[in-house]
């Protein structure tokens, strides 16, 4: 940790299409200083106006940042956390999906950890003000006893030749999209509303020809007692919501004594059990940033962790689980059946 430090010094690595959020996110804290911008095209790095350089071990050379903030696709993550390592660099977020298997995301978890360095992975979705909200009303049981969890993904942006190609085109080559690229975000999401999930089955498939993944498909995951959780993916159809991008889908959150439920919108209503009205527990509003501005909220998470020392979500370690589901996943829809033991992480 870096507790005692009045200012953090962040250089990103990446200045690609998401990586915009993160640089907004970073100007709107008081307690960091960015100190550089790195992108192989070094005119996106200088578009961002900060210090810009094309080759990693120079900006960590140059500007000494504490933490380094890795905004680039996986095969670049294990490269950048050596790098970092060897530059001194006392803290890394690296965005999701994190690296490029299990057993690399393992091995750079193992690297960080011997050379002290605090390793967070940037998986934002449940710093999204809604399943914040989600995840109080059900720790103050006000659906009772929980029984279920259903999120249906909508995107609405998978149709047609030109699916994809307006914003990450690389979305059609990815041999695995939906649940790699996608739906891992509610691996996380789940774990973080209900637990550890027993059990995983899965079946996906590919609806749209030009692409390389899947783009369709669910994955239901098993608790005790008979919870459940489900995840129903379809990138070609929509939802109700003036942007589709806000929620990504909608969710219901059942339980014994009512049922919470997340609109495109963004806002939560909570339904008691035999009513026909509801009430809304998080309004709809106009939100900043991507996702109810959940890359700031990660982001001022991850500051506040370092410098006041405060506990961390996402450690490096504790998201090997998510990657270990994430597999079983593709395992379950390959043969057909239920996993039941997720590889050890």
């Amino acid at each position: 940790m870096l507790e005692g430090r009045e200012t953090l010094r962040v250089a990103c690595l990446g200045a690609g299409y998401f990586a915009r959020f993160h640089y907004e996110a970073w100007r709107k804290l008081q307690r960091v200083r960015l100190v550089g911008a790195c992108d192989r095209d070094l005119e996106k790095a200088r578009a961002t106006g900060l210090s810009s350089f094309d080759e990693l071990d120079t900006m960590l050379r140059m500007a000494t940042p504490d933490l380094l903030d890795i905004i680039t696709p996986p095969p670049t993550h294990l490269a950048a956390i050596k790098a970092a390592i060897e530059f001194g660099v006392r803290a890394v977020i690296c965005q999701k999906p994190f690296c490029n298997s299990l057993e690399e995301a393992k091995h750079a978890t193992e690297l960080a950890e011997a050379a002290g360095v605090v390793l967070v992975v940037h998986e934002n979705f449940r710093f999204q003000p809604w399943y914040r909200t989600l995840k109080q009303a059900i720790d103050e049981q006000l659906i009772g006893d929980l029984q279920q969890v259903t999120f249906r993904l909508r995107t609405g942006d998978g149709q047609g030749p030109d699916a994809y190609l307006d914003r990450q085109p690389y979305f059609q080559t990815m041999p695995q999209l939906l649940i790699h690229e996608t739906g891992v975000h509610w691996i996380d999401t789940f774990r973080y509303l209900i637990g550890e999930p027993e059990a995983v089955y899965a079946d996906l498939r590919k609806m749209n020809p030009v692409i390389a993944g899947e783009d369709a498909g669910y994955f239901i995951f098993d608790y005790p007692d008979g919870v459940r959780a489900l995840f129903d993916g379809n990138r070609l159809l929509d939802h109700s919501a003036e942007n589709c991008r806000t929620t990504l889908g909608e969710a219901l959150v059942e339980g014994t004594r009512g049922t919470l439920s997340l609109a495109g919108d963004g806002s939560v209503r909570l339904r008691h059990f035999g009513a026909q009205d509801d009430k809304v527990l998080l309004a709809s509003r106009q939100w900043e940033g991507f996702g109810g501005d959940c890359v700031k909220n990660l982001i001022c998470h991850v500051v506040d962790g370092l410098l006041d020392g405060k506990p961390l979500e996402n450690a490096a370690r504790d998201y090997l689980k998510v990657i270990a589901i994430e597999k079983a996943i593709y395992q379950s829809d390959r043969l057909g059946q239920k996993i039941r033991e997720f590889e050890r992480a």
